[in-house]
Parts: C-alpha cells; sequence; structure tokens
C-alpha cells in the first residue's frame, strides 16, 4: 500500500491536528465545571418526576409544591452547566471535532428547552399543572436526562473528554 492510499483512508476526524485537545478550559483543580454543575439539573430531573408521582398517588399539594421548585432549579442549574457546556464544546478542538459532542449539546439543549417548558407551564397553577402534562412532561424530562447524559458519558468515559489523561492516549 502506498503512502497516499494510507493518507486516502484515514479518518478525517481521527487525523485532525488538534483531536487529542480535549484537557477541560473550565476546571477547578483539574475537575471540569460541567461536569460537576450537571448532577444538579439531573437531580431535579428526576425529583420533578417522583414528586409527580407522588402528587398523583397521595393528592398532597406539597408535592405539586416540590415539583415546581425541583424543575425551576433545576432549568435554572441545567442552564449553568449548559453555558459550561458550550463553552468547552465551542473552545477545546478535540471536543468540538467529534460527533459525539454535538449529538450530546443538541440533546442537552433540547432537554433545557423540555425542561424550561415544563417548568413555565406549572408557574400559574403548580397543582393544576401535574395532571396530566406536567407529569407526562417529567416523564420526558427523565427519558431525555438519561439520553442526554448516555452521550455525556461516553464523552468522558470513551474519549476521556475534559480529562488529561485523554490528551495521552493513543
Amino acid at each position: 500500500m502506498t503512502e497516499n492510499s494510507k493518507k486516502l483512508r484515514a479518518d478525517p476526524i481521527l487525523s485532525h491536528r488538534r483531536f487529542r485537545e480535549t484537557e477541560s478550559r473550565i476546571a477547578i483543580a483539574s475537575h471540569p465545571v460541567h461536569a460537576m454543575m450537571v448532577a444538579f439539573p439531573i437531580t431535579a430531573a428526576f425529583g420533578t418526576f417522583g414528586s409527580d408521582l407522588f402528587y398523583w398517588a397521595t393528592g398532597d399539594v406539597f408535592w405539586a409544591r416540590a415539583a415546581l421548585w425541583a424543575i425551576g432549579s433545576g432549568f435554572i442549574f441545567g442552564v449553568l452547566a449548559g453555558v459550561a457546556g458550550a463553552v468547552e464544546l465551542f473552545a477545546v478542538p478535540g471536543i468540538r471535532v467529534r460527533a459525539a459532542s454535538w449529538t450530546h449539546f443538541i440533546l442537552a439543549m433540547t432537554l433545557l428547552s423540555v425542561l424550561g417548558g415544563n417548568w413555565g407551564l406549572r408557574l400559574s397553577d403548580p397543582v393544576g399543572a401535574v395532571l396530566p402534562y406536567g407529569v407526562l412532561l417529567s416523564a420526558l424530562c427523565v427519558l431525555m436526562t438519561g439520553l442526554t447524559g448516555w452521550h455525556g458519558g461516553k464523552l468522558v468515559f470513551d474519549y476521556q473528554i475534559g480529562t488529561k489523561r485523554g490528551n495521552e492516549l493513543d
């Protein structure tokens, strides 16, 4: 096989000159801020769904108010985590060049839209919004959180995105 045919067969993504530049630009003591922040909206999305189910089962207004606070905090912390993640996406060439990064980004922005819509639905009437649309949106948020997290985990565990170690592989 000639040298030219090897170059033609080379993966343009893998051969990108900055492919291995994956270290986080927004970090505290080498810990990526985005990875630390996503725990809050994830927990809030699941907490909202749980609160909705408890309201549905008990009729206790406390759970409707708890869901309102959970979804609101999830949206706010999700936006903050999204800003950190977007800066990483656009600032780090090794992240930007991977298709999985863009899949994670699109899913996360869609999830933020659903979180915001769910919160907006509840603002004027937290109790009346739970059934049926609030609980359905909460279930969608949990599903989307799982999909988004799967792709985010793939970036971290398979590609070592945001870690110093990712620069040393291969």
